[in-house]
């Protein structure tokens, strides 16, 4: 009897690490397109990408092993088992999949200059009735990670009320497709915002040693190097802008505002 229990509870418990290990494989896959397309870096802070991934995989990896632990067992028929293990991997495949879609739905689509900063676009962000409007060449909800838009300048003074009453409605400028247009178009007008670096500096001087070490890393002198704050999700950071083309030269959790 004490041989059959050790036997009956070693069978279980090896079934379930295997799972397990199944489990590790498949969660590391979804990591790598989460955070290497999805929330690349600083997405996955900005945006809260990690913790959301985090929580939803913890759980579907803990969820999957502990079922086939409760449930495996040698001596049904095999017909039996394999359908309980079946059903566990659909429960399992199911939530993750779940999962993956509640943290594509939520994921930074966009990094927009919106008048004199940017600001971090979610797909939840974008309401469905302005998809349409979407300018030609630019995708709304693109899959291979965030893209840098800008707002393009009002047409007239109704269009810029309209967009004023949606903003206070809750819908940003940044977030109506029918406001975007191609970063490059809009360079003149963020070299003319943006500020130096040196006054950021000034401001706080216990990050300067790090707001260089960025800027330096980056192949740029801190010294001609340009800033404009960035708007996240309840969060605030600033960018740092090449001089000469306003290109995104680097990123820090920093509220520049």
């Amino acid at each position: 009897m004490l041989l059959t229990t050790s036997t009956f509870w070693r069978d279980r418990l090896r079934a379930s690490g295997i799972h397990l290990g199944l489990s590790l494989v498949i969660a590391l896959a979804a990591a790598l397109l989460v955070f290497g397309i999805w929330y690349p870096y600083p997405y996955r802070e900005i945006s809260g990408g990690r913790e959301l991934f985090l929580l939803v995989v913890t759980v579907d990896v803990i969820l999957g092993p502990l079922i086939t632990l409760a449930v495996f067992n040698r001596a049904k028929p095999w017909t039996e088992l394999r359908r309980d293990l079946v059903i566990v991997v659909l429960i399992q495949l199911a939530a993750l999949a779940y999962g993956l879609w509640t943290v594509s739905v939520a994921r930074p689509v966009h990094m927009v200059f919106e008048i004199d900063r940017f600001r971090v676009v979610h797909g939840v962000d974008i309401p469905n009735e302005l998809l349409e409007r979407t300018p030609p060449g630019v995708q709304a909800l693109p899959l291979t990670g965030p893209t840098l838009l800008a707002v393009r300048p009002f047409r007239d003074d109704k269009e810029s009320m309209n967009a004023t009453l949606a903003a206070l409605q809750g819908v940003s400028l940044s977030a109506r497709p029918d406001l975007w247009q191609p970063y490059a178009d809009a360079v003149p007008r963020i070299l003319q915002v943006a500020q130096p670096v040196s006054t950021l500096k000034t401001r706080y001087p216990d990050s300067a040693a790090e707001i260089d070490r960025i800027v330096t890393a980056a192949g740029r002198k801190p010294e001609t190097a340009l800033y404009l704050p960035l708007t996240g999700r309840n969060v605030f950071w600033t960018v740092f802008l090449d001089p000469a083309n306003a290109s995104v030269i680097g990123t820090m959790p920093l509220d520049s505002f």
